[in-house]
């Protein structure tokens, strides 16, 4: 009876065993299922990121005064900055070399506030020191992101900032630091849009970005003709022929004969920087 008794208890502990390891191995599968099924999601989300590269290695972005004075009109409005900034920053660490000459427009404008009042050379020259103010607080929003920067002006000015050569800038963007350039050219009669094209030709740049308050090239200003036509793509003849609003005629022809290509677009959502960078379809294309 004792032999039975084991017997039983026995047949029972295995029984017992067997049920708990098909428990567990039942819950091991469902648990095993879970983590093969995320883990093929993460994987097909990362593939689609590791897809999605930026379309540029290195733009020359182009910022005008008046969009950092929002919706005041005059002076630093910092929200804007610090969102334009940020989008800056991403596109940065995603690798894009990227160079920033910005407008003086905000505090200064040469031919417009100083015409007829003073003498066109000096009062170009108040609007580089309107250039600089806007790169130096730019560049304080950037660092306070993180973000390493330079700042690098056409007229000496070495106590602020760094005097603008070639090869530093180079070096520089090759390093990963986001290079502002103030001063426009360093010479009067010349604007910053040309100063844009002027440095993107000396860096190298694949593109210009050219961040300004319109969505595009129309075939007419879009606030005084509702029939105004926007243009996803346009030729630098056309432009010259049809004086269009695009930049000055200085600074298309020079874009022109170095065969760089212009991307306008509106910096309204600041996020069309980083759409712009990763090739999405926005704007007007000028090659």
């Amino acid at each position: 009876m004792i032999n039975v008794w084991k017997n039983r208890k026995t047949v029972a502990k295995r029984d017992s065993q067997k049920r708990n390891f098909c428990k567990n191995t039942n819950t091991l599968f469902h648990f095993w299922r879970r983590y093969i099924i995320m883990t093929k999601t993460q994987n097909i989300v990362g593939c689609r990121f590791m897809d999605n590269k930026p379309a540029y290695k290195r733009v020359l972005l182009k910022l005008s005064g008046e969009a950092l004075a929002g919706e005041r009109g005059f002076g630093l409005d910092f929200k804007v900055i610090e969102s334009v900034c940020r989008v800056v920053k991403e596109c940065s660490d995603l690798g894009v070399e990227i160079g920033i000459v910005i407008g003086g427009g905000n505090f200064w404008r040469g031919v417009k506030d100083g015409g007829g009042f003073m003498e066109r050379t000096r009062a170009d020259h108040m609007g580089m020191m309107a250039t600089v103010m806007n790169c130096l607080a730019v560049a304080d929003v950037l660092e306070h992101m993180g973000a390493q920067v330079r700042v690098q002006t056409a007229v000496q000015m070495s106590s602020i900032a760094e005097p603008y050569i070639r090869l530093k800038a180079d070096k520089h963007l090759k390093n990963g630091r986001i290079v502002i350039f103030g001063c426009g050219t360093g010479s009067p009669y010349f604007s910053t849009d040309t100063a844009a094209v002027l440095r993107a030709a000396e860096i190298n740049a694949d593109v210009i970005l050219l961040a300004k308050n319109v969505d595009g090239v129309y075939s007419a200003d879009p606030k005084k003709d509702p029939d105004a036509v926007k243009f996803d793509h346009i030729s630098y003849d056309d432009v010259l022929a049809k004086h269009l609003a695009v930049m000055d005629s200085t600074a298309t022809s020079l874009s022109m004969d170095n065969n760089i290509p212009v991307l306008l677009f509106a910096l309204k959502d600041p996020e069309n920087i980083k759409r712009a960078i990763m090739g999405e379809k926005i704007g007007t294309v000028v090659k």
